[in-house]
């Protein structure tokens, strides 16, 4: 009888973020399969859990993804966790999950944090309809490329963005529908949490004028209607 594969949601910031059946999932398994084992060894010991854990990330081998499949057909259970949010949401774990379902493996759904859904309820925009684009193309032109293409969209879109490209995908906005309303989240459930609202351009010239542009964004965009009427402007 073959095991479980559990897709557990982590916490994206704040390691009190777990509900009692991840921390159990956790305990219970054969062992944890992580992105950065040194990243969830933080999380495991915040919360006294002792349990094996072995590195799955976005350049694993396929060798070894089969072999992680195998100890699953042979009935092990094995949970499934990145450094932060759901595997598979801009996040490795899917080579995994499709191995796992290749081979009539059980893949259950731990569920929990997430950060653009953590976004989108605090940026005050439509949430019955959007678009999550994940990560941009990393060239400047293929990422105004996306950008332009997502604009003409009539929904919610939510991205994600590293602090050392915010400023120039901002830039690219301002540019393309300067006026269009945005919600710029960052260090969302850390200490320094922070939501700015305001227009594109006005979003862009601000983080532009910071000597350091820290932490993780996650940048919800209103749709074209929305661009007067759902975003307050913090300036």
């Amino acid at each position: 009888m073959s095991g479980i594969l559990y897709v557990c949601a982590t916490p994206i910031g704040n390691l009190d973020d777990v509900s009692l059946r991840l921390l159990a999932t956790l305990r219970e398994a054969d062992a944890v399969l992580a992105e950065d084992t040194r990243h969830t060894g933080k999380l495991l010991a915040r919360h006294e859990i002792r349990v094996p854990l072995v590195s799955c990330h976005q350049h694993t081998h396929p060798d070894k993804i089969r072999a992680l499949a195998q100890r699953l057909e042979s009935g092990e259970s094995l949970a499934l966790v990145t450094d932060a949010g759901t595997p598979g949401i801009s996040d490795p774990g899917m080579p995994l999950v499709r191995a796992a379902a290749e081979l009539g493996v059980t893949v259950s759904p731990i569920p929990g944090a997430c950060a653009l859904a953590a976004a989108l309820c605090v940026s005050g925009f439509d949430a019955q309809r959007f678009s999550f684009l994940g990560f941009l193309p990393r060239k400047p032109g293929k990422r105004r490329k996306a950008l332009e293409e997502s604009l003409a969209r009539s929904e919610t879109l939510i991205l994600y963005e590293s602090p050392h490209r915010v400023v120039a995908t901002l830039k690219d906005l301002a540019a393309l529908a300067p006026s269009r309303a945005v919600a710029a989240c960052r260090e969302l459930t850390k200490k320094f949490e922070e939501v700015k609202r305001g227009n594109a351009v006005g979003l862009a010239e601000f983080f532009a004028a910071q000597k350091e542009v820290r932490g993780e964004f996650v940048l919800v965009i209103g749709g074209e209607s929305q661009a007067k009427k759902d975003a307050p402007d913090d300036e």
